[in-house]
Order: C-alpha cells, then structure tokens, then sequence
C-alpha cells in the first residue's frame, strides 16, 4: 500500500508492516505500544522530547547524535561519556 502526500490519522492494530518505508514523514505525538522495530534503520531523525521506557536496547548503536540533555536511568549521557572518556 502507497501512502503519499496525506494528512491522515492512522491507528494501526495487530499488523504486520514489516519493511515498511518512512520518508519526509511527520510521526510527532504518534505512540508506539507493544512494537518490535528490531533491526530497524533510522537517520536524519528528531527525537527530542521523545519518552522511551520499557525498553530492549541490546546492539544499539548511535553515532553521530546530538546527546544533549538526554539521560539515560536519570543520568546525563554527557556526563557518563566524560567519565568514559576519562578513563581511557
């Protein structure tokens, strides 16, 4: 199914959209319950403002990415980075 150049409110439910394509899509205030998006490919993205909990992130890699004020377990990313980069 082509989706394209629509303003429409999607409510998707037991569904199967595998490989799916996103592109120049606006997703703000969309929620995600209950979702696999393992090996998944994102960039060029916004996540600001973005709550993520309950979450698997095994083999997550993330470069190139504005990190600031992000906190993982109510800790600054900065701060852990520094202290990394510390001790090496």
């Amino acid at each position: 199914m082509k989706i394209q150049a629509v303003r429409e409110r999607l409510q998707v439910t037991d569904a199967d959209v595998s490989e799916s394509e996103f592109g120049n899509a606006r997703l703000a205030k969309t929620s995600f319950e209950n979702v696999d998006m393992s090996n998944c490919r994102m960039s060029d993205v916004t996540l600001a403002g973005t709550e993520i909990t309950n979450v698997n992130l095994k083999n997550v890699a993330i470069s190139d990415a504005n990190t600031e004020g992000m906190t993982i377990e109510g800790i600054l990313v900065s701060d852990m980075l520094l202290a990394y980069r510390a001790k090496r």
